[in-house]
């Protein structure tokens, strides 16, 4: 197949050309309209390396009421996603290889993009022993979580980084002291204090990345650190790279689109966890993606069924379905609006250095590369209309939120599996 005339996405720089892809490789880049055969016309059009979402929760099994496998990887594909990682926090939990197992073989049979498990650092995620880490490995898992709660007991944490690292595998950290955040629903602060709804401080995120540093800095061992809020967090996470310490981070568009200011409408698609932020915040996790301290952008997809987010804020579920908005949001803020990032570098954080983390195959654009590529007109503005997602989660803090970038093509492995018309 063909793909001639776009501006395409290197790690260098953005070039117009065509691409050829054969096999599920990229198997040709010519200079732009020398390529002949069949294929798509896409002059006008930038083509980034297929996206990868390391954050993400598609519920199944256990939860198909709020996502199924084929439904998350729809609202994938149709966000421009070509790979994603899928949390543990499933029932049964991701804590063995008949799981993962599982999960990978129901992607083969309904997915439209790769679907890679991310297992449990404990048995069913209640924090006193080890998972089957090596079993996990076997069969497919390529990253360790505990992602909706931390590990409390630091000595099994530094177990499991141990074990984890035998097996060549990463541990991903919600950083999160749930002594602090018990009870509490949104960031504490000015709006907090105008709502009357409680609030957590930033000590909550912060005491747990500390943690993870700490252990990682001791062991000699990486460390991931998930969905980065604060600007404290920001602030520990440069520091510890600056004296040598293997540690990798993402952020969500929510952090550094929304501030806390939006809780006061009460509308439960604001509520999320880590909770939104103050201004401060959301700066600091700008210029943490901008000088390199924070490498990822995940949606942390979550989402939910009606029943769960139409009640009262104290009630409602933590969560936003993010996979549809996530690059749109990205460009929009990082790019376009701001200039923080440069396309090669928005493509970093959204593809090569996920890709990069959790060891998968992809992020780039070359010859020999998966032909995973994402197709976007960057130009055209849309607003954001959740009753339009194929996401069985509607639940979006940003709706009627216009935007720029829609994705008109997701290519997986040479096969095109979204198309917009």
């Amino acid at each position: 197949m063909i793909f001639r005339g776009a501006d395409v996405v290197f790690r260098d720089g953005v070039r117009q050309c065509d691409l050829r892809t054969e096999n599920g490789k990229i198997a040709e880049i010519a200079p732009a309209g020398t390529l002949e055969g069949e294929g798509w016309d896409l002059a006008g059009r930038t083509v980034f390396p297929g996206l990868i979402d390391m954050h993400v929760h598609l519920r199944e099994p256990g939860f198909e009421k709020k996502e199924t496998i084929e439904t998350g990887t729809m609202s994938a594909v149709k966000g421009g996603f070509t790979q994603i990682c899928c949390m543990p926090n499933t029932k049964p939990v991701v804590d063995n290889k008949v799981v993962v197992t599982y999960i990978k073989a129901r992607a083969k049979e309904v997915g439209h993009c790769k679907v890679h498990p991310i297992g449990a650092i404990t048995e069913g995620q209640r924090g006193e022993t080890l998972a089957a880490i090596g079993g996990m490995k076997a069969a497919g898992a390529v990253a360790l979580s505990e992602d909706g709660k931390s590990v409390r007991n630091a000595s099994l944490m530094a177990s499991a980084m141990l074990y984890a690292a035998d097996f060549g595998l990463k541990c991903l950290c919600h950083c999160e002291d749930a002594s602090l955040t018990e009870g509490k629903v949104v960031h504490e602060g000015y709006y907090s204090t105008r709502t009357g709804l409680k609030g957590s401080i930033r000590a909550a995120e912060d005491i747990l990345i500390a943690r993870e540093l700490c252990l990682a800095e001791s062991l000699g061992l990486p460390v991931h650190i998930c969905h980065v809020s604060t600007y404290s967090g920001v602030q520990l996470i440069r520091e510890a790279k600056a004296r040598g310490v293997q540690v990798t981070a993402e952020t969500c568009p929510h952090y550094f689109t929304l501030t806390d200011e939006a809780i006061q409408d009460f509308d439960p698609d604001t509520k999320v966890n880590p909770p939104l932020r103050e201004e401060r915040d959301r700066l600091a996790v700008e210029q943490g993606l901008k000088d390199g301290t924070l490498d990822c952008i995940a949606s942390d997809h979550a989402p939910h069924h009606e029943d769960d987010k139409n009640v009262e804020y104290d009630l409602a579920a933590f969560g936003i379905s993010g996979l549809e908005t996530s690059f749109a949001l990205s460009y929009t803020e990082l790019v376009k609006k701001t200039g923080l990032l440069t396309l090669p570098a928005l493509a970093a954080k959204m593809s090569a250095n996920p890709a990069k983390i959790v060891g998968l195959a992809g992020g780039e654009i070359a010859v020999g590369a998966p032909a995973d590529l994402t197709v976007v007109d960057l130009g055209e503005k849309w607003t954001v209309n959740p009753a339009k997602f194929v996401s069985k989660g509607k639940n979006t803090p940003f709706k009627g939120m216009e935007v720029y970038g829609r994705v008109k093509m997701t290519v997986v492995d040479g096969e095109i599996k979204y198309r917009e018309d």
